[in-house]
């Protein structure tokens, strides 16, 4: 393991992480500092997608639903009121990433400390339980070969 190799985890976990979890795996890191390095990244591009918050909420409106009156018409407005920012913290990690979570979050109106805090849980779940599962499947692989 070298710096490289974490550099790249960190990198990728910024824009995915289920890119970098296995990029990890496969440079045979460390487990345990895959989850902790992608976890690190992961946090760090949706704090900064929440800083760009204000800019980013109006251009998301322009961009999908023209005006705000659209977007509480639409499904995402819809799931957004059922499970609210503690939801979309925990899932969207995992569904479409974390900057991506964190533009939705702020795009529907969400609180920057409340989005960051349950994004942040929600990645950290996501990135060990990744991590674990790749870890644990590459155990198994080994031991069939």
């Amino acid at each position: 393991m070298n710096i490289e190799s974490l550099l790249i985890i960190f990198a990728a976990s910024m824009v995915e992480l289920w890119l970098a979890i296995p990029l990890g795996l496969v440079m045979e890191v460390n487990p345990i500092l895959i989850a902790i390095i992608s976890s690190a990244g992961a946090i760090l591009s949706a704090f900064f997608v929440t800083i760009l918050g204000d800019n980013l909420r109006t251009r998301f409106l322009n961009w999908k639903y023209k005006d705000e009156k659209a977007l509480e018409k639409s499904r995402l407005y819809e799931i957004w009121n059922k499970y609210g920012v503690i939801g979309l913290g925990l899932l969207s990690p995992l569904l479409f990433g974390a900057p991506m979570g964190a533009a939705v979050g702020i795009a529907l109106g969400a609180r920057k400390e409340h989005l960051l805090l349950w994004m942040s849980i929600g990645i950290i779940i996501w990135s060990i339980g990744l991590t674990l599962a790749g870890a644990m499947g590459l155990l198994a692989l080994e031991n069939v070969v």
